[in-house]
């Protein structure tokens, strides 16, 4: 009876032994998974996959661009961590925003390309605007509403109300809320377009602006991929500007990468000067003869009406009598970049052909290699007397606080 006795208490406390034993070990796991993992954690991200100029890094609750543009590190803090109400930094090197933005305003002084925006669903939180110089129907709709009012930047105290305030020049002096977005300052159209997705940083819409940018980029290089294999004859294009008298050609690497993109040859390789005066003889019997090598010309010369440009004001500029050695005359092929226009003054050219660059390029292939079938969006051939497009508010057709979706080109 005693040995029964001994042996039942001895396995009982064998039990609850084994029992404590493994209660010990789940609450060392516990506190240790506790401890690796935070109450908020870092979910979508972005890589940065073709844009030269920033850089994103990912932390457990808090995120980090590195504008190389401004010089500026933007630390983003998720806005339900600790983290979010101890911490704020605004010096020369970094400064910090608690993100999702709760609302925002935009410096539309600079062709400011609102369109990213748009592509990420993020108009419902724009707030605040410098000026109505942009080219969106729908920000303009806004604007008219009142859902969107102007502010004015010479007044710190009407720009501190905002979460951020985006601008597009880097020089101008930043208060604490200023960032940087600066696409246009990229080499390459692909390049540029990537910036959605800093912007959707700010959102936490990577998701979105990753769905976006793989869009654009497969079909921007479908496009090239079948507009470089059309013919071992490349088409030469001429990007000129106009000013004071004085013809140039521009260099502009973005530009060049289009043509090239399309299946062009473009005639900056080829020259060596690249200014023209019109008033000197030798550079315009120069200039013209260049002209003659030439089979589709982009006048970019600026002008206060768009909608008076045409092929005769070119023709009056670059000094020209006989027209008979020009093939992009004769073939009809003088373009400007300038169809989408608001108040005469803002070209969507510096809006939502930078977020979208698969549609520039559909169009420069068209006025390479024409179908006669294809309506270009930023184009106008001013040789068939093509006009102008006004941009204005009664143009909004869409919820737009609802994401707007990149343009699909047809590509074979």
């Amino acid at each position: 009876m005693y040995l029964l006795s001994h042996f039942s208490s001895s396995s009982l406390y064998l039990q609850i032994f084994l029992v404590l034993l493994w209660c010990i070990h789940t609450l060392e796991f516990l506190e240790l998974a506790s401890a690796a993992t935070p109450k908020v954690k870092v979910g979508n991200i972005s890589k940065v996959e073709d844009a030269a100029y920033f850089r994103i890094y990912y932390g457990q609750t808090f995120k980090v661009i590195k504008n190389t543009l401004d010089g500026k590190s933007y630390l983003l803090i998720q806005n339900n961590t600790r983290m979010a109400s101890r911490t704020k930094y605004c010096t020369s090197r970094i400064k910090s925003f608690v993100i999702p933005l709760a609302n925002y305003s935009i410096e539309a002084d600079y062709y400011f390309p609102v369109s990213f925006f748009e592509l990420l669903g993020m108009l419902g939180n724009l707030k605040g605007i410098t000026s109505t110089y942009v080219a969106s129907q729908c920000v303009l709709k806004l604007y008219q509403d009142g859902q969107v009012e102007t502010i004015n930047k010479s007044e710190p105290q009407q720009l501190a109300q905002y979460a951020a305030h985006f601008i597009a020049n880097t020089d101008e002096t930043q208060p604490c809320n200023f960032a940087t977005f600066v696409p246009i300052g990229e080499d390459a159209p692909l390049q540029r377009a990537e910036w959605i997705k800093y912007l959707g940083v700010f959102a936490n819409l990577e998701n979105r602006a990753n769905q976006v940018y793989d869009a654009i980029k497969e079909n921007y290089l479908c496009l090239s991929k079948a507009a470089t294999s059309k013919t071992s004859v490349k088409p030469t294009v001429s990007w000129m500007d106009h000013k004071d008298g004085v013809w140039s050609f521009t260099r502009e690497p973005y530009k060049l990468k289009f043509v090239e993109d399309a299946g062009g040859v473009n005639v900056d390789d080829s020259i060596n000067k690249v200014t023209y005066n019109m008033s000197i003889p030798d550079d315009l019997e120069e200039f013209h003869a260049i002209l003659c090598t030439v089979d589709v010309v982009i006048d970019e010369t600026y002008t206060s009406d768009p909608a008076v440009y045409s092929a005769s004001t070119f023709l009056g500029n670059i000094n020209l009598e006989d027209q008979s050695c020009f093939a992009f005359l004769s073939n009809q092929s003088l373009w400007r970049y300038d169809k989408r226009v608001q108040n005469s003054t803002v070209l969507d050219w510096y809006d939502g052909a930078v977020s979208q660059p698969q549609l520039v390029l559909a169009d420069i292939i068209e006025a390479l290699y024409p179908t006669g079938n294809y309506n270009t969006t930023y184009f106008r051939n001013i040789a068939k007397g093509e006009g102008i497009i006004s941009i204005g508010p009664e143009m909004c057709e869409r919820d737009s606080s609802i994401a707007m979706e990149p343009t699909v080109v047809a590509c074979q």
